[in-house]
């Protein structure tokens, strides 16, 4: 499987933001929104094995976006990737449009989960990684966005421990952590990862070739946690 070709579209990381600008009516969760938008980009432009022709593919790679809430940036990827017809970017929340607030798996075209509670997608793709292990598929990467204030629930530190616990190489978290976290986490949030036995790595949140080297090097018999920092929520734009 080939990573879905910028070519097939025409747009690259130059249209996201003016695609984003086409979806109103969630102001609120702009920062939200852009704070995942470089992290998005990476991942589909240079690291996921994803094929908008094909997105069923069993072999495919698996992207949740757990960071549910906000999700025109998600959203103006999957256009820009070829998931969706720029058109109905216009639509975003209307009645009749399959773009909602959260993603809907079963609506929108590349969308792996339907977001809604926070802390629900990390212990979704432990279960993906290890029911993929069990079918024998184990080339595809299974990679889940999170914010760092969602990792605030509970669920995500049994998933950290159980990952970890399992050595599931195939499985990234990628923490967009925009300083919103109710509490911080001491010593870092990537400590908190490394504690339960995964490979961490600490970036800048905006910088593409970061965040493409952290992806991409390998971290044996190991899950992988990526901390993508962004500026704090207050001032994100």
């Amino acid at each position: 499987m080939t990573i879905a070709p910028t070519a097939a579209t025409g747009f690259g990381y130059a249209d996201l933001r003016p695609l984003m600008s086409r979806m109103t009516g969630d102001e609120k969760h702009s920062a939200a929104a852009t704070s995942t938008l470089d992290v998005l980009w990476v991942l589909y432009d240079q690291v996921l094995a994803v094929d908008p022709r094909r997105p069923d593919d069993p072999d495919r790679d698996r992207f949740l976006l757990s960071k549910g809430h906000g999700p025109m940036a998600f959203y103006a990827v999957l256009a820009a990737k070829g998931f969706l017809d720029p058109a109905e970017l216009d639509g975003f929340g209307g009645f009749d449009s399959r773009l909602g607030h959260h993603p809907d798996r079963e609506l929108v075209p590349g969308a792996e989960i339907g977001s809604g509670s926070l802390g629900h997608g990390l212990p979704l793709a432990l279960g993906t990684a290890l029911g993929l292990g069990i079918q024998g598929r184990i080339r595809p990467r299974v990679v889940v966005l999170v914010g760092d204030a969602e990792l605030d629930e509970g669920s995500n530190h049994e998933a950290i421990a159980v990952a970890g616990r399992h050595g599931l190489e195939r499985l990234t978290a990628v923490v967009v952590d925009n300083r919103s976290s109710s509490h911080g986490w001491p010593g870092g949030i990537a400590g908190r990862f490394a504690q339960e036995g995964w490979a961490t790595r600490t970036v800048d949140g905006r910088d593409h070739a970061a965040l493409r080297a952290a992806f991409t090097e390998p971290h044996p018999d190991r899950p992988l946690a990526v901390v993508a920092e962004v500026e704090p929520k207050e001032v994100a734009q």
